[in-house]
């Protein structure tokens, strides 16, 4: 997907500078950072087992069950060189330039083959590891709780679909009622709320405890 995904992007004439990405997007950099400091920390030891199990918690949770999710209708609708597109690469090419280095030394033929693709350099084992905007801890609290409040909407909708209701997520209209925090959380995504939840419509309203209705 990554690799797919950042086919037609060049960094040279086509990246956008960290505080012009898209805010989700700057959270996907932001976390990247976090997560490559935890990894280098068991890297410096000879700790590799962890870094094998941590990284495909990462690829599974954290960019296939939400990022790249979230992603794919902004990448495949928008146009070439938009910016809603070259936001999302740009955070694509970066994620994937830390992530080959991440698995080079356990996945390294892996690594060195995908490198012949994207690299800039002979191998990428005459690399050293990415430097990564590490964003603010405001942003990455703020969207660690998105995603658990996308989470609870998520079990929701899937609650409908095995009701035979409900196909894909898209054919649903979503109702999040939450307390005043989560509520400014919230609103303060705007219309972007129904991608963040991949829905066709997202109301928001005021209450005293998170719930969500699936229509």
């Amino acid at each position: 997907f990554l690799l797919a995904n950042t086919s037609d992007f060049d960094v040279d004439t086509d990246a956008l500078p960290f505080e012009e990405l898209f805010e989700i997007d700057r959270y996907a950099l932001a976390r990247a950072a976090q997560f490559q400091a935890e990894i280098l920390a068991h890297y410096k030891v000879y700790e590799f087992h962890p870094v094998v199990a941590k990284l495909q918690v990462y690829c599974s949770e954290d960019l296939g069950a939400f990022y790249l999710d979230v992603l794919k209708d902004r990448l495949y609708t928008t146009a070439p060189g938009s910016r809603a597109r070259r936001s999302a690469q740009t955070a694509l090419w970066h994620i994937t330039q830390a992530m080959l280095r991440w698995m080079a030394p356990f996945l390294s033929f892996t690594a060195e083959e995908a490198w012949k693709l994207v690299g800039t350099s002979e191998s990428i084992f005459m690399e050293t590891y990415s430097t990564l905007e590490a964003g603010s801890d405001a942003l990455l609290a703020k969207w660690a709780r998105l995603c658990e409040i996308r989470n609870v909407a998520n079990k929701q909708i899937e609650a409908v679909r095995a009701e035979g209701v409900l196909g894909s997520s898209l054919q649903a209209n979503l109702r999040v009622i939450a307390a005043p925090e989560d509520h400014a959380l919230l609103a303060s995504l705007g219309d972007d709320l129904k991608f963040i939840f991949i829905a066709s419509v997202v109301e928001l309203a005021a209450g005293d405890q998170l719930a969500v209705e699936v229509l």
